[in-house]
């Protein structure tokens, strides 16, 4: 085989991989490493900056010495990884301080006070992206809060898949997702000074890097960099956008003409809207939620569960722990495919459930740390597999739940992660939102989106459309349609889920008062 090779870079927040692909989206070649942090009991979560980017070169390494044709004909390096957080580094490239990742807690009280403030409508309607903790927005005000000598000594603020493409390629700069979600306008794709105002952070502007879109430019693969990775000086490196919205591309959201919607069902949940056009893009009363931008014109508006299968785990590690009193207890993988199977001739309806089972809470399409998960409508005639049903049933409805905050559901909906496995998932998921449902099968989906940007800026195609369906329509399962008499009885089911969720909102913060007296 020849032709050029792209390679896929995605810094998640616990393992770093790279992906060769062929210019079509064959996957040749894939290498990991881990990835570690460090939590606080103060509720930080930060990284080693420089321990980051030795394990990216070992994964690079690792990736030419498995595949070792790689190397010659890598036409560029494209460049993703985990969301949020805010990474600075000083004049010299040096970082100040260990990363702040996603995961840190500490700036809760600043995204409140955004949002309970004065500047919260200007924030919301401009970004188009609801005030998170885990944002770099938050985290620049705590740290000028909390680290005023870092933020001093600062130049640049970074993303974690930005630094990782400094050192590549030397140039400070960030993407258009996340770059104007956290201070910038959807509809310009540029920074918003009114946004930062309404920050109180027109004072830290400096910080923030130039927006360099993936699909129109690439920087050279510095000398040091290719003495470590083993890759070729010159080659071009792409900034790819953030993790999501490469896992979005190749999970087959971008498809203008059918405008699909997208679910990621893994250990939470991402419920993503593709939206042609700015004008397209639908906000909410609860400025919750987040509008990032996707090549061209298009945006990706998105609702995130804390919490999808891991509801789905948590009963399944529940029947385990019985079985095991009687030394029955089958592998986790063996009980949930039995369970699958039964949960398919269980009773719809038979009860509620609300799949907010993260101590977190929730964040989509509602922002309370407080809830928790819940099992409505509980009598004696229902049995284990009706409670699975009733939890695959919760994470459908909170999928439709998510859909309805960014307007009408999409016309077909694409399903990736760990429960699009399960038939039976399917088959709910289709009946509650009563569209089709079709499998997107792509391997390795961010490291695949990263490279279809890159595959664009290179010229391999016109445009994203194009890249589109040659990397992922062929990976894409057939439709899966709704069952008609499932979809009606889901109907009525899920106005029974809004309001008894509208109905324990009060309970949940009186039940964190008792559990912290306990």
């Amino acid at each position: 085989m020849s032709g050029p090779i792209l390679i896929g870079l995605d810094a998640g927040t616990s393992v770093i991989k790279a992906v060769a692909f062929t210019a079509d989206g064959q996957q040749l070649a894939v290498a990991s490493q881990p990835n570690d942090y460090r939590i606080g009991p103060d509720g930080a979560a930060e990284q080693d900056m420089h321990r980051t980017w030795r394990n990216v070169v070992a994964v690079l390494q690792d990736l030419l010495a498995d595949a070792p044709e790689v190397a010659a004909r890598a036409a560029v390096l494209a460049v993703t990884g985990q969301g949020d957080g805010c990474w600075l580094i000083d004049g010299d490239g040096e970082p100040v301080h260990d990363g702040l990742l996603w995961l840190d807690a500490r700036a809760a009280g600043e995204a409140r006070a955004v949002d309970t403030g004065p500047g919260a409508e200007t924030v919301y309607r401009t970004t188009g992206t609801g005030m998170n903790g885990c944002q770099m927005r938050a985290q620049l005000r705590w740290l000028r809060r909390h680290m005023p000598d870092q933020v001093q000594r600062a130049a640049t603020a970074l993303h974690p898949k930005d630094w990782l493409y400094y050192r590549l390629t030397g140039e400070r700069a960030t993407c258009p997702s996340e770059g104007v979600f956290t201070f910038g306008d959807f509809r310009t794709r540029d920074y918003s000074p009114d946004v930062l105002a309404a920050l109180e952070l027109t004072d830290l502007g400096h910080l923030l890097p130039p927006i360099v879109d993936g699909t129109c430019q690439s920087a050279s693969l510095a000398g040091a960099a290719a003495a470590e990775t083993g890759l070729p000086q010159g080659l071009p490196v792409v900034l790819g956008y953030v993790d999501v919205v490469c896992a979005a591309l190749g999970g087959g959201l971008y498809e203008p003409t059918t405008r699909p919607g997208l679910t990621i069902l893994g250990s939470t949940g991402v419920h993503i809207d593709f939206a042609a056009t700015a004008e397209d893009v639908h906000l909410n009363a609860r400025r919750c939620g987040y509008t990032m931008a996707l090549p061209g014109t298009a945006c990706a508006q998105m609702q995130t569960n804390m919490a999808a299968t891991l509801n789905i785990c948590w009963l399944r590690d529940l029947a385990a722990e019985v079985l095991s009193l009687a030394e029955k207890a089958p592998e986790p993988e063996e009980l949930l495919t039995a369970l699958d199977g039964q949960v398919i001739n269980a009773r719809p309806g038979a009860a509620l459930f609300h799949p907010y089972i993260s101590t977190a809470g929730e964040r989509g399409p509602f922002t309370d740390p407080h809830a928790r998960a819940s099992f409505t409508g509980l009598d004696h005639t229902i049995g284990f597999a009706d409670l699975m049903r009733s939890v695959y049933e919760g994470l459908a409805l909170s999928a439709r739940d998510c859909y309805v905050a960014m307007g009408p559901i999409p016309s077909e909906i694409r399903l990736t992660g760990g429960a699009a496995r399960s038939a039976a998932m399917r088959a709910i998921l289709a009946a509650v939102l009563d569209r089709p449902v079709r499998v997107a099968d792509r391997a390795e989906s961010g490291a695949a989106g990263a490279c279809m940007i890159a595959a664009v800026q290179q010229g391999l195609y016109p445009d994203m459309s194009a890249c589109a369906a040659a990397w992922v329509t062929p990976y894409l399962g057939a439709p899966e349609m709704p069952d008609a008499q499932l979809a009606g009885t889901y109907e009525p089911l899920f106005q029974g889920y809004l309001e008894t969720r509208q109905a324990l909102a009060p309970v949940w913060p009186r039940m964190a008062e008792l559990r912290s007296m306990s």
